[in-house]
């Protein structure tokens, strides 16, 4: 069940509501892992347009994310480059909190416009109150299924200021002046090698979420795993990509039946030919154990499993 505007994502509301089956919101389904047929009514935004006020960018929550982030690009508008090829609709930026090359969606998202499904009222929510965190909102637990998006406003800057901090952004750009198209189109680049496509071989994307842990348990780790990559988040806590510990668990390129882990980037689970949902998440589960074994820490997928 698809809404192309506000008043259907109305009267969309209304019919789940009314109804007695269980229902789920999707974007454009890249993070989506199903086991089994889903025994309900799946709804999804199909509304377009974009619309440009000074340095804000008001999208329809149907949007490809990739094609609004070349859009602000076009206008003069920055701060998203670094999202460049992420997969998913604009809606689904919002609940995901999407992020790569150290930027975050909540970074410049402003505001949301949503349909409450228990009431049909077309509300505004401000990011600020949102819950924003890694790869987290409060649509995800408190407001999970509690709102339809129909457009989100994106606040960005008139000035370049490209963020370079994360991973070999620098290196790869090369000597130099950095422009804000150039900079996309390193980071497509970088993703294209990485990633698989997944119209040639199913995934979706980075599997797991890298995880946070205290300062402690990283400088212990790191007495044991002097070349170990980290990221600072603050003063108490740091990232640990999960990628680098599920290689050094000896997963990378190996495969379990008809699933597997990319050769290029162990990160990303695909299916290897006729893998099932459940085959998947026993991949998942095999990993998950011996991360848990070898480092002391739990990961967690990023991924939405039904």
């Amino acid at each position: 069940m698809e809404f192309t505007t506000v008043e259907e994502a109305q009267q969309v509301a209304e019919i789940l509501r009314e109804s007695e089956h269980p229902y789920i919101i999707i974007g454009g389904g890249s993070n989506l892992l199903l086991t089994k047929d889903f025994p309900g009514i799946v709804v999804r935004s199909d509304i377009l347009g974009i619309q440009i006020d000074d340095n804000r960018m008001t999208c329809g929550s149907g949007e490809v994310f990739d094609e609004i982030v070349e859009a602000s690009l076009m206008a003069g508008l920055y701060g998203l480059e670094n999202l460049s090829l992420i997969p998913g609709d604009v809606g689904a930026s919002v609940v995901q909190n999407i992020g790569a090359y150290g930027v975050e969606a909540k970074d410049y998202i402003e505001s949301i416009e949503a349909v409450e499904i228990s009431t049909g009222k077309v509300v505004t929510i401000q990011a600020k109150d949102c819950g924003y965190g890694y790869r987290q909102s409060k649509f995800k637990t408190d407001w999970k299924n509690k709102y339809l998006i129909t457009h989100v406003t994106y606040r960005l800057s008139t000035i370049f200021k490209p963020h370079l901090e994360y991973g070999n952004l620098k290196g790869t750009l090369g000597p130099g002046p950095i422009v804000p198209f150039r900079l996309r189109e390193v980071i497509i680049g970088i993703r294209n090698e990485k990633l698989p496509d997944p119209k040639v071989m199913g995934n979706a994307g980075s599997f797991f979420m890298n995880p946070i842990v205290p300062r402690a348990q990283y400088e212990a780790l790191a007495v044991r795993y002097p070349e170990m990559p980290h990221y600072e988040v603050d003063a108490e806590r740091v990232k640990i990509p999960a990628g680098w510990m599920i290689d050094q668990c000896g997963w990378k390129g190996k495969s379990l039946g008809r699933a597997g882990v990319h050769d290029k980037q162990a990160l990303v689970l695909v299916n290897l030919g006729g893998a099932t949902g459940d085959e998947i998440v026993k991949l998942c589960q095999a990993i998950q154990k011996d991360v848990k074994e070898k480092f002391g820490i739990e990961i967690h997928p990023e991924v939405n499993i039904v």
